[in-house]
């Protein structure tokens, strides 16, 4: 098939590129608009493969992404593009109203324009998928888990537009018929992760030496994906998954994010020790706690499990040794994101 994939220089799409070159037969066309969390080395190994390109562009821009899809043609968009750091959202929610709403109106718009344009197999074949995230259903408690049936509760600038997007996914296959998919994941780690997220952020400023912030006391619960197996289930969607449905992907893998930070510094002890011998748990530093964060997110990802067959391949443990391992062997990636990036914290306030 010819797959759309927007936003596919970031970090999860990306990782859906070169999972579709390397792992199938599908031909892709990569359109991102390259802002500073996008960069081309992340699909650099595959870019020569001739089922794939890459056009540049914004997805508010409706003239380019009409151009694109009028040439590319293709039979399933995934619409991955987006503005997703909770911190950016609080400093400057407008870009992700920009982006995320309107940006993803935009997109529905020419799909649909598209999809008008299709002999009568071919339009019953199309699917629109949005690729969204658990944090649009709020905050749990201690006990329970986000289903797709969880009542929107959005908390941030960030999970609002994200919010406001579903909806209009939603609408879009409600109203029009256009062949719909959404699927909600938790909080994503692996190669090729900007560096100002938990994770990434934790091994450079370890191995920098600098502090390592943990908001209050850590304790908030996250649900961690391996974004290799996100991937798989990505195309697990689009290929088989029901028109209309909803689909939430999650890693089973509940860890505070002290436990995280604590786990990165265990690894960074074994592989790269420090010169003085003390742990880079050492370096761990309590900073204040970010408006309206939320406490604890967690996913039943039963329903694509039971009619996709889709499972995830790597438990916490294996999937955080194969990120840190990959930050300590390509340096040269992001060292120089990291260069250019403002050192500042963000929302804060």
């Amino acid at each position: 098939m010819r797959i759309f994939v927007t936003g596919g220089a970031g970090f999860i799409g990306s990782a859906l590129v070169r999972h579709l070159i390397d792992d199938t037969e599908h031909e892709v066309l990569n359109f991102d608009k390259l802002t500073y969390a996008g960069t081309l080395s992340t699909v650099e190994r595959v870019a020569g493969s001739n089922r794939y390109r890459f056009v540049q562009g914004d997805i508010c821009d409706a003239t380019a992404v009409r151009a694109a899809i009028a040439e590319f043609r293709p039979e399933v968009i995934t619409h991955l593009a987006a503005e997703s750091h909770v911190d950016r959202s609080i400093d400057g929610p407008g870009a992700f109203v920009q982006t995320n709403v309107v940006g993803t109106y935009t997109m529905l718009a020419e799909a649909r324009a598209h999809w008008l344009t299709l002999d009568e197999a071919a339009r019953a074949a199309f699917r629109f998928h949005h690729i969204s995230t658990d944090e649009v259903y709020g905050s749990l408690g201690a006990e329970g888990l986000f289903t797709e049936e969880t009542p929107y509760d959005p908390r941030s600038p960030y999970s609002a537009s994200k919010a406001a997007s579903d909806h209009l996914v939603s609408a879009w296959g409600h109203t029009y018929g256009l062949p719909v998919l959404i699927t909600n994941c938790s909080n994503n780690y692996g190669p090729y992760h900007f560096p100002e997220k938990l994770i990434p952020l934790m091994i450079v400023k370890a191995l920098g030496g600098e502090p390592l912030p943990v908001y209050g006391a850590g304790d908030q619960v996250r649900d961690w994906l391996y974004v290799e197996d996100h991937v798989r289930a990505l195309r697990a969607v689009f290929e088989r998954g029901q028109v209309g449905r909803t689909y939430n992907v999650g890693g089973h893998n509940e860890k505070q994010n002290i436990e995280v930070v604590r786990t990165v510094c265990a690894i960074l002890d074994r592989l790269r020790p420090r010169a003085d011998g003390a742990s880079y748990a050492a370096q761990i530093t309590s900073v204040a706690d970010r408006p309206g964060h939320d406490k604890r997110y967690a996913i039943d990802a039963s329903r694509i499990g039971d009619e996709l067959g889709w499972q995830p391949r790597e438990t916490f443990e294996s999937g955080i040794e194969k990120t840190v391992r990959w930050y300590l062997d390509n340096e040269d990636w992001w060292r120089p994101l990291v260069a250019a990036s403002a050192a500042e914290r963000r929302g804060a306030a």
